[in-house]
């Protein structure tokens, strides 16, 4: 199931939503190297969030292997800037493209409710919270998480919020049986987040890598939570979309 679209029109030209995706890319090019062997695993171990570093709950020299010859070593004192720099890297190509189609099909709308200002400290805030529920799912992993699917997470929370109604347009995957179907978003973000906490729950308090399945349920709950105190106040409006179709906004 992968959203290629909403029915939702936007009202405004998403400008802190064009910025995000920019510095996302940005960082791929130049400090992943787009995809370098050599540079991705730099980026990771210098920027990376690894939970036992930043807490001091590791031995200074503790390792770990990310590939063939490649790896980290950690002194135990991780910087606090990496909660936020994990946010910009990614582990590969398809995980950046995939985070940031996500960003882009349900930002802009979520972004019309805020403002741009609003709408980048929205989505630092869910970052954050992002970070903050993978560390507490296991505080002394060595395992680096990136990747900006948590704030975007909070971004998906936001428009489950706003935009219950609106039509979701999803590529299915049925084995070899591919069809679209346009679906109410708070299905498939509901659908979502039920996935999210079904893959977490075996992850907890595991030292393997995967999918950071805590960090995108915090962000979901901090999009749910800060959305209505930051949204700019204004009545949330229903119009005809394109096609007679309805959009809420």
């Amino acid at each position: 199931m992968f959203p290629l679209s909403d029915d939702n029109p936007r009202l405004h030209t998403p400008y802190a939503t064009f910025t995000l995706i920019a510095l996302n890319v940005l960082a791929w090019a130049l400090v992943q190297g787009f995809g370098d062997a050599g540079a991705l695993t730099r980026s990771i171990c210098q920027y990376g969030l690894v939970p036992g570093d930043l807490l001091g709950r590791i031995p200074p020299g503790t390792g770990i292997e990310l590939g063939p010859g490649l790896g980290c070593r950690f002194d135990g004192d991780g910087s606090p800037f990496s909660l936020v720099t994990s946010m910009f890297l990614h582990g590969s190509w398809f995980h950046i493209i995939g985070n940031l189609w996500f960003l882009w099909v349900f930002g802009d709308n979520v972004e019309d409710q805020l403002g741009p200002v609003r709408f980048f400290v929205f989505y630092l805030l869910c970052g954050l919270a992002a970070a903050g529920a993978q560390i507490a799912s296991h505080p002394e992993s060595i395992v680096p998480m990136v990747g900006a699917s948590g704030a975007i997470g909070g971004v998906m929370g936001a428009y489950a919020i706003l935009y219950p109604r609106a039509r979701v347009n999803l590529l299915i995957f049925l084995g070899f049986y591919v069809t679209t179907l346009a679906v109410p978003a708070i299905w498939m973000l509901g659908y979502w987040f039920l996935l999210q906490i079904i893959g977490g729950i075996p992850a907890l308090g595991s030292g393997e890598g995967g999918v950071a399945f805590w960090a995108h349920v915090g962000g979901f709950v901090a999009g749910l939570l800060l959305i209505m105190p930051l949204r700019v106040p204004r009545a949330t409006r229903r119009r005809s979309g394109p096609g007679g179709r309805d959009a809420w906004f």
